[in-house]
């Protein structure tokens, strides 16, 4: 018990830090994506605003100029054969160009001719290639008016593929040196959670020894101290009233005591594996009916009606002394948290073959969907002021789960709020090693 609840806590912490560092790697690898995305998009961005207005001056001066020829303005016509540029006037006549790579030419062409961005305006556009690669084109646009001369556009654009890709490749990179320090966190993380959890772990064994001890001790001074009672409120020599409440206040807090010690007793053995299962074969349903019907008496001074009869016979291979235990904690934590008027019931549902189910159902308070989740830890309860004014002590439905497993069974709940509670118990027909089947009539 005690390694599987500081191995569930290990893993939980380790997945925890995973998760934080999975986050965390997400983030920075997405903000850093974004930031170099922006950086090469500023940059060609000013390269191609900078190409925009040297080539807009040229333009103007050969409108000025009539005379000269294309050729001669080489001097401004990049010797980057990724950028290049169209002139046109308002007849879509074109005046200008140091143009693009034949392979995505028309692609640029028709990119102008459906240009719908602003003046100054950065655009990046996509053309996928046969090889299911893709080509990735930024441009921009600028207007050139002069007096007395038709408006003309230019248009300047330039090959940002090789940009792209390089990106995308460093932050693929960035993506597995991210996995790979994960992986290395989360082992490290692992080992760290490990280390910490062995002073809780010493600590924890300390505290569980020192339950079982004071359990053991606990139980002689306890039975003295009931027996001494009874002797007194036999004695015939004490007539006043006031001592024999006081006496019976004694045996009742004896009472209670004497179960939580015992309660921790069980728990105690748990933890230390000393729980032993003693299978012997009997009618379930008999033991079941015999078990509610010490329940009786509590249930009527509440005026609760518990329905626990006409249960099938059930034989089955199990412990008898503990299917008893389980049933009383069951029908007990039912009949206490049930209002006056309400109803209690025992009965058995269909189930899996070779298998048998009890279901304790009330018209009680209800368990909220986040309590349901906490009922079977140890000490939990889910309404406290209740349930110690009704002695509990948060230990019944974490002894009842310890006896289904056990068993090799399952427990599970089925409440709603104001509507009641079902606690659905799923055990074998047999333990381990017998080989009898059930047998129901």
């Amino acid at each position: 018990m005690t390694e599987n609840l500081f191995g569930k806590s290990r893993r939980k912490l380790t997945m925890l830090y995973s998760l934080v560092m999975i986050i965390f790697l997400a983030v920075l690898i997405f903000a850093m994506h974004q930031s170099m995305e922006w950086s090469i998009r500023s940059e060609q961005a000013r390269e191609l605003w900078d190409t925009a207005d040297n080539v807009a001056e040229a333009q103007k001066y050969l409108n000025q100029h009539p005379e000269l020829v294309i050729d001669d303005t080489v001097a401004y016509k990049s010797t980057n054969d990724r950028l290049f540029f169209y002139v046109f006037d308002d007849d879509g006549r074109l005046l200008n160009f140091a143009r693009a790579s034949f392979r995505i030419e028309p692609f640029i062409l028709d990119v102008m001719n459906q240009w719908n961005s602003g003046e100054g305006e950065v655009a990046v556009v996509t053309k996928p290639r046969e090889n299911g690669h893709k080509t990735k084109i930024m441009m921009t646009m600028q207007k050139i008016e002069q007096p007395g001369m038709t408006p003309q556009t230019v248009y300047v654009g330039k090959d940002v593929t090789a940009l792209y890709n390089g990106m995308e490749k460093a932050t693929t990179i960035m993506a597995g040196l991210g996995l790979l320090a994960l992986i290395v966190a989360t082992i490290v993380g692992h080992i760290l959670s490990g280390k910490a959890m062995v002073p809780l772990k010493a600590a924890y064994e300390k505290q569980r020894q020192f339950a079982a001890d004071a359990s053991h001790e606990l139980r002689t001074p306890l039975a003295v101290v009931m027996a001494s009672a009874d002797l007194l409120q036999n004695d015939p020599s004490i007539k006043s009233p006031f001592l024999k409440q006081v006496i019976e206040d004694v045996r009742d807090e004896v009472k209670k005591m004497t179960k939580l010690v015992g309660d921790l007793l069980v728990v105690a053995r748990s933890d230390n594996k000393a729980l032993k299962l003693k299978p012997s074969k009997f009618d379930f349903g008999a033991v079941v009916a015999q078990t509610a019907r010490l329940m009786a008496p509590l249930a009527e001074q509440k005026k609760i009606t518990l329905v626990a009869d006409r249960l099938p016979k059930a034989v089955i291979h199990a412990d008898e002394q503990k299917i008893r235990q389980l049933v009383l904690i069951l029908v007990d934590n039912a009949v206490k948290y049930t209002p006056e008027g309400g109803t209690v019931t025992v009965e058995f549902r269909k189930a899996e073959k070779g298998k048998v189910s009890l279901a304790v159902a009330d018209t009680g308070i209800g368990i909220s969907p986040e309590d349901q989740e906490k009922v079977f830890d140890r000490f939990y309860r889910v309404d406290k002021a209740r349930s110690r004014e009704m002695g509990g002590n948060g230990l019944g439905l974490a002894i009842a789960q310890e006896i289904v497993n056990l068993h090799h069974g399952d427990i599970r709940i089925e409440s709603e709020l104001g509507k009641g509670t079902t606690f659905i118990v799923t055990l074998k027909t047999k333990v381990k090693g017998k080989t009898k089947p059930l047998n129901m009539i």
